[in-house]
């Protein structure tokens, strides 16, 4: 993984590079889920983008185990994210990471923590989403996250708490996947200095929330909810789930919630009752696949991601305009 391959994602298509908006994306997901992430973010982010320049830059922790076939897929598409202080970023995503071990023991921890510092230390907007947001609220603030009495799992309404930027031309009540064990409680929050809640589950905890940065350029996004899932994302992380439980690796999951039809959820019901080993996994897989989830979400993602690169363009453009008139000239050159 030595050369970082550019994507164009938005409408313009310009030729011009240096005026496009750079996003990177570090890719923590496990082999199995590592193609659809990228997907996922790389479809929502060019369907959002509209007019927008966007050019997507892929980069993975170089201590991530992987397998010789996903090494061999991301050479010549990857780059360590030791490189992201290099690339010219506009803004960084770093998604969701596997385990439940403690985030500090983590092998990935030291690299985890140089790219948390570097985003909020430098003038970019980024976006933590699951037990990344974990890592950087408690490397940046001590603020650990809590375990779930019961996990979390489904598609839930969200309710915005105040009229932030990012929810421009938005409904106040909107949709969000959830699939999560363990969250940064509301209430650390707004003990910690720099930090506001956008948007809670009502009774069911926190959905996104921000940090200011003390450069004032840009901010540090937290999403303990999955809004770039896809619409069998959910039904894939129930039958990963399914699957340890029935080898005796995990508990029992609970159905999503509020995703599949009711039949489908009468059907997964009748298999959970009698299921106590691996052969009834073809039984619940086949359930599950032939499901049409409703995605009642994608809209409200579509507008806030786009509502997000809007943001970025309109910092970028203001970082242009106070450089030195001579720098600006040269960056034209």
């Amino acid at each position: 993984m030595t050369r970082i391959e550019q994507f164009a994602l938005g409408g313009a298509r310009r030729r011009d590079w240096r005026g496009a908006i750079r996003i990177g994306l570090v890719n923590n997901m496990p082999d199995a889920a590592m193609r659809a992430t990228e997907l996922q973010f790389a479809r929502l982010l060019k369907d959002a983008a509209g007019a927008l320049d966007v050019r997507l830059q892929l980069f993975s922790l170089a201590g991530l185990a992987r397998g010789e076939a996903a090494q061999a897929r991301m050479e010549g598409f990857y780059a360590d994210a030791a490189g992201v202080a290099e690339a010219g970023l506009d803004a960084l995503i770093v998604t969701d990471m596997a385990g439940t071990a403690p985030l500090k023991k983590s092998p990935l921890w030291p690299q985890l923590t140089r790219l948390i510092d570097w985003a909020a230390t430098h003038p970019v907007s980024a976006m933590f989403s699951g037990r990344a947001a974990e890592a950087a609220v408690l490397h940046l603030d001590g603020i650990a996250a809590r375990p779930l009495p019961l996990p979390l799992a489904g598609v839930f309404e969200v309710e915005r708490v105040n009229d932030d930027p990012l929810f421009f031309h938005m409904n106040p009540l909107t949709r969000v996947p959830h699939a999560r064990t363990s969250e940064i409680a509301e209430s650390d929050l707004v003990t910690a200095r720099g930090y506001s809640v956008l948007s809670r589950i009502p009774y069911g905890g926190v959905d996104l929330f921000a940090r200011a940065k003390e450069t004032g350029e840009g901010r540090l996004l937290f999403f303990q909810g999955h809004p770039e899932y896809g619409p069998q994302t959910l039904g894939r992380v129930f039958l990963d789930d399914m699957r340890r439980f029935l080898a005796g690796e995990g508990p029992r999951p609970a159905i999503p919630g509020n995703y599949f039809d009711r039949a489908t959820e009468d059907r997964i019901a009748e298999l959970a009752a009698g299921a106590t080993d691996g052969r009834a996994m073809s039984a619940f897989t086949e359930t599950v696949t032939r499901a049409l989830p409703l995605e009642s979400w994608h809209g409200h993602t579509l507008r806030l991601f786009g509502n997000w690169l809007t943001l970025v363009a309109a910092e970028k453009t203001r970082r242009g305009l106070s450089r030195p008139a001579a720098d600006r000239r040269k960056v034209r050159a």
